[in-house]
């Protein structure tokens, strides 16, 4: 058995594309899967499946949300190693006083190269501040993401890749829930 976390992009955010966490949960487990568990409204679910493949799941998660729910829903399917790569390997954790409500995880559909970073035209973000890290793109910002262009818009249409983004706790939430999982 695997398990697997789907991260939902876009649901429930400012009343658009609204899918229940209960009727979710039914819905997968109807589909097959076990163990559904999920967290906060915006799209956190844990499925347990004999499948190991990532893609796989995600596209069948995506099929019924819009089969069931009529959303076109992008689904990134990550696992606990990519949980732990962000609290092992952002940068901006060793900023001295880094406030944590700032930094921010974009998960990423595709493994971009090195050197993308020095190929964008980054100064309009600033003071926000990006980091590649493989399917990760880990974000710090000044006030808030409320209040920035560097969001998932940006992220997609500059990168070429779907993203979906996780605030700090979430991200150390969702590695806590894989932790009692396993």
């Amino acid at each position: 058995m695997h398990t697997h976390l789907a991260l939902l992009r876009g649901i429930n955010v400012s009343g658009h594309k609204m899918i229940n966490m209960v009727a979710l949960k039914k819905t997968l487990e109807g589909i097959g899967f076990t163990n559904v568990v999920t967290y906060i409204q915006s799209g956190n679910v844990f499925v347990d499946t004999e499948e190991e493949n990532p893609a796989k799941v995600g596209f069948i998660i995506k099929q019924e949300i819009f089969k069931v729910f009529g959303h076109d829903v992008p689904v990134i399917i990550i696992g606990k190693e990519d949980l732990q790569a962000c609290l092992d390997r952002n940068g901006f954790l060793n900023d001295e006083g880094v406030d944590l409500k700032k930094l921010y995880v974009s998960f990423i559909s595709a493994e971009l190269p090195e050197n993308m970073i020095t190929q964008l035209n980054l100064n309009f973000i600033k003071p926000d501040e990006i980091q590649l890290d493989g399917k990760r793109i880990y974000l710090k910002y000044d006030i808030s993401p409320a209040k920035t262009r560097l969001d998932n818009k940006w992220i997609e249409k500059n990168m070429n890749v779907m993203s979906t983004t996780r605030n700090w706790n979430t991200v150390n939430k969702l590695l806590e829930m894989f932790n009692e999982k396993n």
